[in-house]
């Protein structure tokens, strides 16, 4: 090309590039100048989030008094306020005060806004990277579309204990899948860059170690090693980082004796300085001040100075910032510059938003009649639903259902449910709106072939239901139960000492399954269950999850065939409660067990009254179609630090029909410095083949998947043998293969 063509280009780019740098440079120019014009209380005050539920309509003590910080300039953010009406007229208060600083709306747009989508447990059962990306820029379209600036999600926790109630809203138990799914949703939520009118910014949370709480116990504490911290659950919170995510929240719990909201080693040393993290951090829900009931505050003067010194910026609901950081600067106990550090975060991510331009971005009530009536978020509800379901048995191939089926009795306390299959934190959802199984039977089959009886409660003792449901059993061909949680029985709050289904429940299953005719259990539930019986004897079951606005439909799309079940389980499936906490990358002991899914030998690291195996294993999901794995290459069985290996397999559908798979690449390190477990998820691909095809997938091996955090917390991969596993499953591998990373 010739030198005056190219010319022009190269100026093209450099001119992007000073323009990239001076609007930066110019808000950075922008919130000094502001701060420079802030009195220390205005600048507390931008630290202070109050939620405001109570904000508007008639006139409380608590609204006057809220009402009144807002005009004074000493609040910086409100939560729970909803509503293009309702922000723009606390807005306006807002711009009342001296400096006329736009305030930010938080909330806990967790799994959707007025369209529910599946719970975040759920859609990780899809291992479906962009359709979950998209879940969350629905619910962020949405929400901005409702004056909306902020949600705080997505909660990027490890949970490896079924126990703690809000497993229901994270990714699962794995933290390279946790970690592409953090990502996923950061992107969806927030997209590229801050500023779109139809994005919010997102809060990755709870930082961190949220997940292992003791006993599985809510706001309990947290003890680990930091090469459990590091290996395990921090990836997630790292990968939020690096995709842009704009906030952080940290957690109620403690972490190794001290609370999250005070820790200095996770919110600064961590999160601000390894990890160059920009934004700002929140606290949750009066953390700071619940450091005096944990016993490592004094008073609320003391918890501000130490969650104001290790990082925490925004203060949550506990007002401890509002009443004790103007007098800690004026004594001489904490620098201004402390508190202009966390003012700065908070202002800077104002003017990334938009909201010194137009305080009223967010707010145009035409935008949120249109956004909030679109249909093709009830389209998308419907397909993620699907994905997100789980088939974990189907004897005989009892599914799909033909739908000339005679007669089906549909049984169970979920059968007619619409709220229970939302789940926890449904934020301006229509009830009457959802689907229920029960609805979408009629639909599919007519009236005359179904027959519904609630038979049993969701725990009640009370057996009086059950001679109906025996009843309309007897005279059906086929029997659904629809058993599991309510939308109650999971999420924050919501910790369970036994996690086993219901006694009642399963009393009623045995029942029904005594007559001889084959029954479906479809099982909705906003965290891993225990069902023994119910495994062992029935003759297909779905595992739906709590899955939103178009659950009824999208479960019967999976009974019927009109989708091809595809999801796999993020997370292990226990058989007994004293397995727990449980999870697939366990490490051998030095007397490890043969079989884990036999009894105990003695003198092996195993139980004597169940075996080690799980139920269900993390990746586990059957399909209509048959997939066959073969012909594992690797281009190399030696490689340095330099290098990579291609890996490489053909996977065919041998089945009737078109169907997806997701394929798992597992790692095991042989032999390390540190005890490494037996095989950990470092790659996955979903692909769709129609029946009787091929296709040849390639995974790439390189230093990076094979790094570890060893002892002194280094990232590194030492030399030694490395097994390479293919399958379909963390405990149904097809494929095996060495190779050597040399020194």
């Amino acid at each position: 090309m010739k030198l005056y063509k190219i010319l022009p280009i190269i100026a093209f780019f450099i001119l992007q590039s000073l323009v990239a740098k001076s609007q930066k440079k110019s808000i950075d120019q922008r919130v000094d100048s502001l701060i420079h014009l802030m009195t220390l209380e205005e600048k507390v005050g931008q630290l202070n989030q109050y939620s405001g539920a109570q904000a508007t309509g008639p006139v409380t003590p608590r609204q006057s008094y809220m009402l009144n910080d807002i005009r004074s300039g000493r609040v910086g953010s409100m939560l729970n306020v909803k509503g293009v009406k309702d922000t723009r007229e606390i807005q306006a208060q807002a711009l009342k005060s001296r400096l006329k600083i736009p305030l930010l709306f938080g909330l806990d747009v967790i799994h959707g806004f007025k369209t529910v989508f599946p719970i975040p447990l759920a859609e990780a059962a899809s291992w479906d990277l962009e359709a979950i990306k998209m879940s969350a820029h629905i619910a962020a379209k949405e929400a901005a579309a409702a004056g909306i600036h902020w949600t705080f999600a997505p909660m990027v926790d490890i949970c490896r204990d079924p126990r703690w109630g809000r497993i229901m809203e994270g990714a699962g138990e794995d933290p390279y899948l946790a970690s592409m799914i953090a990502k996923a949703r950061v992107l969806g939520f927030q997209g590229e860059k801050l500023g779109k009118i139809d994005e919010v910014m997102a809060c990755a949370k709870h930082f961190a170690a949220y997940g292992a709480v003791t006993a599985g116990r809510d706001y309990n504490s947290v003890d680990m090693s930091k090469q459990q911290l590091w290996q395990i659950y921090l990836p997630p919170f790292k990968a939020a980082v690096e995709a842009g995510v704009a906030t952080f929240m940290n957690s109620f719990s403690t972490l190794n004796g001290i609370p999250a909201t005070g820790n200095c080693y996770l919110q600064r040393d961590i999160l601000k300085k390894q990890w160059d993290f920009s934004g700002f951090v929140v606290s949750d829900w009066g953390s700071i001040g619940q450091m005096i009931q944990w016993g490592y505050a004094k008073d609320k003067c003391d918890a501000a100075f130490k969650a104001i010194t290790a990082g925490c910026d925004m203060d949550m609901e506990s007002e401890s910032y509002k009443w004790n950081l103007v007098k800690l600067v004026k004594d001489g106990k904490i620098c201004e510059s402390l508190v202009d550090e966390a003012v700065r975060r908070i202002l800077y991510k104002k003017f990334e938003l938009g909201l010194f331009e137009d305080p009223y971005k967010f707010s145009n009530e035409e935008r949120e009649k249109e956004v909030l009536s679109d249909s093709s978020h009830r389209s998308f509800a419907r397909e993620i639903a699907q994905k997100s379901i789980v088939l974990l048995k189907n004897e005989n191939n009892i599914l799909p259902l033909k739908k000339l089926t005679s007669k089906i009795a549909l049984i169970g306390p979920l059968g007619k449910a619409r709220r229970d299959l939302l789940g926890e934190w449904v934020v301006k959802a229509d009830e009457s709106s959802v689907t229920s199984l029960y609805d979408v039977l009629l639909q599919k089959v007519g009236k005359d072939r179904v027959s519904y009886v609630k038979g049993c409660d969701f725990s009640s003792v009370s057996h009086k239901g059950f001679a109906e449901a025996l009843n309309i059993a007897k005279q059906s061909d086929i029997i659904i139960m629809t058993l599991g949680e309510n939308c109650s029985m999971s999420g924050e709050s919501r910790s369970m000492a036994n996690i086993n289904l219901p006694e009642v429940q399963e009393d009623l299953f045995e029942e029904i399954k005594a007559t001889g005719k084959p029954v479906i259990v479809v099982l909705m539930a906003g965290r891993p269950l225990i069902f023994n019986k119910i495994a062992d004897n029935a003759s297909g079951i779905i595992y739906a999850w709590q899955l939103g606005s178009e659950a009824g439909n999208a479960i019967a799309d999976v009974l019927y065939g009109d989708y091809n079940p595809s999801g796999k389980l993020p997370v292990t499936f226990p058989r007994s409660m004293g397995q727990i906490p449980l999870s697939y990358d366990y490490y051998n002991t030095g007397k490890p067990v043969k079989d884990p899914n036999q009894l105990s030998i003695r003198y092996t690291s195993a139980y004597i009254d169940v075996p080690n195996a799980p139920r269900y294993s993390f990746g586990f999901g059957l399909s209509y179609s048959n997939f066959n794995y073969s012909d594992l290459k690797l281009s190399a069985n030696k490689i340095n630090g330099k290098e990579k290996i291609d890996v490489s397999f053909k996977l065919s559908n041998t089945g009737k029909v078109s169907g997806e798979e997701i394929v798992q690449l597992y790692i095991q390190d042989v032999e390390a410095s540190i005890v490494r477990p037996v095989k950990a998820l470092k790659d996955f691909k979903k692909i769709k083949l129609d029946s009787e095809k091929s296709t040849i997938i390639h995974f790439t091996i390189d230093k990076e998947k094979l790094s570890f955090y060893n002892d002194s917390l280094q990232w590194t991969a030492e030399p030694g043998e490395f097994k390479v596993m293919i399958g379909a499953a963390s405990d149904n591998i097809l494929l095996n293969q060495s190779f050597e990373l040399l020194r």
